[in-house]
């Protein structure tokens, strides 16, 4: 499964949603932050259900589930801790030398 177009796919919805100014994906530690800027009108629980929106629509057809938590927010930018995760697939490398290593991958 490739990730990487999930998140593609994501990031290309919430930047075509009229209510959100920018979105922006950044990794920290490894682990994907999405920083969302939305319009002062619209509140953080707007905010939230469309980052899960449009995450269900990038997920349709592929066995995903999200992993979504809040972070923190200043003033209309919020920031979320965001994962889609693979069923049964390896997140972290154990240190055994398993030949499905995460760190083999590109």
């Amino acid at each position: 499964m490739d990730l990487n177009n999930v998140w593609k796919h994501f990031l290309n919805s919430m930047k075509q949603d009229p209510s959100i100014m920018n979105v922006e994906k950044k990794m920290m530690a490894g682990i994907p932050f999405i920083y969302v800027t939305v319009s002062s009108q619209f509140s953080i629980d707007h905010s939230t259900d469309s980052v899960k929106k449009h995450a269900v629509k990038a997920m349709k057809g592929k066995r995903l589930t999200l992993n979504l938590t809040f972070v923190r927010s200043e003033e209309n930018l919020h920031v979320y801790r965001m994962r889609f995760l693979v069923p049964q697939e390896k997140m972290f490398c154990c240190g055994n030398l398993c030949f499905d290593c995460i760190r083999f991958r590109d």
